[in-house]
């Protein structure tokens, strides 16, 4: 009987310890494991980066039968920077662009060839579940920062200045994204200001701004494409074409506005740049035999020089929980 007793006792004894030793390994796999967060919590997050170049050319001559400039230099400078912030619906992307170029010779003296300041901010939200079409509005302010003259000769007319001409675009409309590459933005709502704050170009009424005024505005169809894409092995295409349409005056009249710029890279810090630029706007009339009519403007740029890509940075937050 004690016997019986005995075995009974020892047989709940380890049954117990059996039985603690698998509730213990249990909660000790579940505080361990990994947690699965749920997609309410999907990141966001800042994709920042850029690029610059700079292109130096330069010449001398003595005593050459052929002739030329004794002396000519040119210098080229472009810089791009670039903020993108994304979330699930959500996309705001920031692109600032700078060319700077200046040429000196014997002949001609010293000038600029190239002077442009460019920002973009475009904020969507996401319509559709495919991820490529949003609700957009759109900033672009464009301008320069140091005088411009026109030259025939040796004769030199002021014609532009900081903010004079500069250009503002206010938009709504529909973002098409399929990629990261490409973009279509349309708006059949858009505001375009133009400014002409120095005094000596607004008495002349410049750029289609009314002799005396300084501000005129526009309201218009706009479209803007945009294009970045590694075309070739070593070869980069950067591109932008924007369309415009005054709706209470010629409509019929597209004013363009049109950047391209091939990247050929050499290695890796340098690469032979081409640029391409045009204009045409109905209501600067510069041009022709008596310098009374529109015209397409081209400006067309090749050099070889410093090529740097700034370095990429992708910042990722996570949401509090």
């Amino acid at each position: 009987m004690l016997k019986g007793l005995t075995l009974l006792l020892l047989l709940c004894v380890v049954n117990w310890s059996w039985a603690q030793n698998i509730g213990v390994t249990k909660l000790r796999n579940e505080t361990s494991r990994n947690i699965v967060k749920a997609a309410d919590t999907a990141y966001y997050n800042w994709k920042q980066g850029g690029m610059y170049n700079f292109n130096l050319s330069q010449s001398s001559l003595s005593n050459w039968a052929a002739g030329g400039d004794n002396f000519n230099m040119s210098i080229n400078s472009y810089f791009n920077y670039f903020a993108y912030y994304q979330k699930p619906r959500q996309s705001w992307d920031n692109n600032f662009d700078a060319n700077l170029g200046f040429v000196q010779s014997t002949s001609l003296g010293g000038r600029k060839n190239d002077d442009r300041v460019d920002l973009l901010s475009k904020y969507g939200y996401r319509m559709d579940t495919t991820g490529m079409w949003y609700l957009s509005a759109l900033f672009n302010f464009r301008s320069q920062i140091f005088d411009g003259y026109s030259f025939s000769g040796t004769n030199s007319t002021f014609t532009s200045s900081f903010f004079s001409p500069a250009y503002m675009i206010i938009s709504a409309g529909l973002d098409y994204k399929p990629n990261t590459k490409f973009s279509l933005f349309f708006s059949p709502l858009t505001s375009r200001t133009t400014l002409l704050l120095n005094t000596k170009l607004s008495n002349l009424g410049s750029y289609g701004v009314p002799k005396g005024d300084k501000i005129y505005k526009e309201t218009g169809l706009f479209v803007t494409i945009n294009y970045n894409n590694v075309i070739a092995t070593n070869i980069t295409y950067k591109g932008r074409a924007d369309f415009f349409s005054n709706y209470y005056e010629k409509p019929e009249n597209i004013n363009l506005y049109m950047t391209n710029m091939f990247i050929f890279k050499i290695n890796k810090n340098f690469s032979v740049n081409y640029s391409l630029d045009l204009i045409y706007d109905d209501k600067i009339k510069n041009f022709g035999p008596n310098k009374s009519s529109p015209g397409l403007q081209l400006k067309s740029i090749i050099g070889v020089g410093f090529f740097k890509n700034l370095q990429v940075k992708k910042v990722v937050l996570q949401p509090k929980v």
